[in-house]
């Protein structure tokens, strides 16, 4: 699948999660009669093809109504979800890329620019993990250098100098920890990306469209309002690490997911995150259209929200809701 593939991708996956493999059997099947069919004049399969289609169905409303942590992070890593690229293509007209962070490089895991939402100019940012073997390497599988937050610094300082809204879309299992990345101080890069949330005065808004790992989407999910897409996680860690640093064991990732409370209901309810876009049935990559128009309503939403406030008041609504995150349940 290559990264330019169209944002209308047919209703069947392409790839199956682990736990999808029964359901992989049912639609495999209505396929296969389909496909026989149409080679073969008078062959009517449609009522059996129809069988199969109602059970997959089925199938599909039990798999997902009561997903564990862990398959919501399967269903969040899945190789078919729509990724950065596909909701700027789908959401934003007039998009213009701006690369570099006049420093040292351009950090591909992390795009932006300036674009148009709704007809309202707007400055957007996210990373993206790439589709096919050739793009995740060059995207570094959406996991940031210092040279990518320091990008997002620059284009954050943009929209604060001409009054534009700041819209950001995470998807990272968290920063590059390698060792060109931290002797170009990946800590640091990270740290001023977050203050440099704190300080805009201009609306900044935040999507979990898949992974939110740790300080690297922190760094971009410091905003106004945080939204998150029905089956994303939004984690300190990836449950594998979590496993791998407390039992020594990465093969204890279920446990660990189931611990670390990182599902959006979790969140919502530890106030971490203001609100769940919900996800067509089957996750995001089985209806991309539905699924950008959950993500555009809230984006929608949540800018209105903070119509009318001046660069002031955006600044202490953006502070005053990471102090308080937390309070009413320890007040509890």
């Amino acid at each position: 699948m290559s990264e330019t593939q169209s944002n209308s991708l047919p209703s069947e996956p392409t790839s199956y999660l682990d736990f999808e493999k029964p359901l992989a059997e049912f639609e495999g099947k209505a396929r296969e009669l389909r496909t026989m069919a149409r080679e073969s004049e008078g062959m009517d399969v449609e009522s059996e093809a129809a069988a199969l289609d109602a059970k997959a169905a089925t199938m599909l409303k039990d798999l997902y109504k009561s997903l564990t942590p862990w398959r919501k992070c399967q269903v969040a890593r899945h190789p078919d979800r729509p990724h950065c690229k596909d909701y700027i293509e789908a959401l934003f007209s007039e998009y213009t890329p701006l690369a570099g962070d006049r420093n040292f490089a351009d950090d591909h895991a992390v795009m932006g620019g300036l674009a148009r939402f709704n007809d309202r100019p707007v400055v957007v940012i996210g990373q993206e993990k790439g589709y096919d073997t050739k793009s995740r390497i060059e995207r570094n599988f959406g996991m940031a250098r210092p040279e990518g937050y320091r990008k997002a610094i620059r284009l954050m300082e943009l929209a604060d100098k001409f009054g534009l809204p700041v819209i950001t879309l995470v998807d990272t299992p968290g920063a590059y920890p390698g060792k060109g990345a931290e002797e170009r101080g990946q800590s640091e890069a990270i740290a001023r990306s977050t203050e440099k949330c704190l300080q805009l005065g201009v609306p900044i808004v935040s999507v979990i469209i898949g992974e939110g790992g740790s300080g690297g989407a922190v760094a971009f999910a410091t905003a106004n309002r945080v939204a998150m897409l029905e089956h994303s996680v939004y984690s300190v860690i990836t449950p594998e690490g979590c496993a791998s640093i407390l039992w020594k064991d990465s093969e204890k990732m279920r446990e660990a997911a189931e611990a670390l409370r990182l599902t959006a209901l979790n969140l919502k309810e530890l106030e971490v995150i203001d609100r769940i876009v919900p996800e067509p049935l089957g996750g995001a990559h089985r209806d991309r259209r539905a699924a950008f128009t959950s993500v555009e309503t809230a984006l929608t939403e949540m800018l209105g929200e903070m119509e009318g406030l001046s660069p002031q008041q955006l600044i202490k609504d953006r502070r005053q809701k990471f102090l308080a995150m937390g309070s009413k349940r320890l007040a509890a």
